[in-house]
């Protein structure tokens, strides 16, 4: 090495060509004009999902810059060769992480322990990582979740991501791309994303639907509840006016009052929320109400007879609420990361609020899907980080009718058809 010059070492592997990080790891070491890499070895799959293999040797004018350049490396999903095992320091306060930590990414992370490299669980953005008393494992945890003597990652050393990898065949997410357009070929895109739920059944794993309450005022409640009766949803994410307004429609046959048969307003209609949470509460649970016969269709009826969870997360505006609704934020935030074993898609439908806070829970690897008639609500989702969210500008009662003929082929359960 000539005086004046730093020099470290990185290894690149996995489909590091038709995912771009080798092209965004050449461009990040030459931004700045005064550092440079030297390819050492490079190796290149010969067939289609064949990984290939870089080695290469970052050069810099000084140490601090070789740190900072190796640190944005990292970020990309370089290996730094001879890197140093992470460092973890305690928790001296409860719900406090300490100075420096690790603020994690919803993308694969991996932790260099003193036995090599070990992959993060529960994978989730804007957490710190934690090491098991044990020494072995390492998990993404809540600030809320700290305790004190937990061990939390600290700096950037010893830890690497692994981004997301471009598809390698023309499928349906990538021919979706993530832009928010209307101008869309919809019954394509639907018939695609009908198949992947398919395929993720067939492997004995879940769909996840975060709801919004325009699914009952337009009139889409009942194919939501012919996709829970035919198995195609495992969880529901919503909040209380989903869930009340559906239950005025089993009640009254009306979402705020408003026939969803004849489209008008019916007298006193405007109490039938107000009236329907009163019988809830009553019951003491919406389960409760179904038992007794007072609810015999809709969505909350399915997801109970179908033994379907559902977490019911509140907000200062709620009526009534009803008694299954979680009223404290922490608490409904660790009940929707309880429900997310094993969901491998999730359906974000017209709820901005509801999309973006299970988006935040998320790992990259989850395909998610935001159908919306506002384009905003996609592009809220995707600037909070949550990049693989796939957005489809529509209205909710188009797609989920769509949705259920593509996957039902318009067959209706027994609940339904009454």
């Amino acid at each position: 090495m000539s005086e004046g010059q730093y020099t470290g070492r990185i290894e690149l592997h996995g489909h590091i060509i038709d995912s771009l990080i080798l092209p965004r790891v050449f461009d990040a070491v030459m931004a700045d004009g005064e550092s440079n890499f030297e390819v050492e070895e490079f190796v290149i799959g010969r067939r289609k999902n064949d990984p290939s293999f870089a080695r290469m040797a970052i050069t810099t004018v000084s140490p601090a810059r070789l740190d900072e350049l190796l640190d944005e490396l990292r970020s990309l999903g370089a290996e730094v060769v001879e890197d140093t095992p992470a460092e973890f320091v305690e928790a001296d306060m409860a719900g406090v992480f300490p100075d420096r930590f690790y603020a994690t990414t919803n993308l694969q992370t991996f932790v260099r322990l003193a036995h090599g490299w070990q992959q993060v669980e529960r994978q989730e953005m804007d957490c710190g990582i934690r090491l098991s008393p044990d020494g072995i494992r390492v998990e993404c945890v809540p600030m809320h979740r700290v305790r004190i003597g937990d061990r939390l990652a600290v700096g950037k050393r010893g830890i690497r991501v692994a981004p997301p990898e471009r598809a390698r065949h023309r499928e349906l997410f990538e021919f979706m791309g993530s832009s928010v357009s209307s101008e869309k070929p919809k019954k394509l895109i639907i018939d695609g994303i009908a198949e992947e739920i398919r395929e993720i059944k067939r492997r004995g794993e879940k769909v996840l639907l975060v709801g919004g309450p325009a699914i009952i005022h337009t009139g889409a409640g009942v194919y939501l509840a012919e996709l829970i009766a035919h198995g195609y949803v495992d969880v529901l994410f919503a909040g209380n006016a989903l869930a009340l307004h559906d239950l005025e429609n089993a009640v009254y046959g009306t979402s705020l009052g408003v026939s969803l048969q004849r489209g008008e307003n019916i007298e006193g209609g405007h109490e039938h929320h107000l009236r329907t949470v009163n019988t809830i509460r009553r019951c003491g649970s919406i389960r409760a109400a179904v038992e007794a016969g007072l609810i015999a269709s809709g969505v909350m009826y399915e997801c109970v007879r179908r033994g379907v969870p559902f977490v019911l997360a509140g907000s200062v505006r709620d009526d009534g609420p009803l008694p299954d609704v979680l009223t404290d934020m922490i608490e409904a935030q660790d009940e929707m990361r309880r429900h997310l074993e094993g969901v491998r898609m999730a359906l974000m439908i017209s709820t901005m609020l509801h999309s973006i806070a299970t988006g935040n829970l998320l790992s990259a690897d989850v395909k998610t899907v935001c159908v919306d008639i506002n384009p905003a609500t996609v592009t809220k989702l995707t600037d909070r980080g949550s990049h693989q969210a796939l957005g489809l500008v529509t209205d909710v009662e188009s797609f989920l009718r769509e949705l259920r003929h593509a996957l039902t082929g318009g067959i209706k359960t027994e609940s339904a058809a009454r």
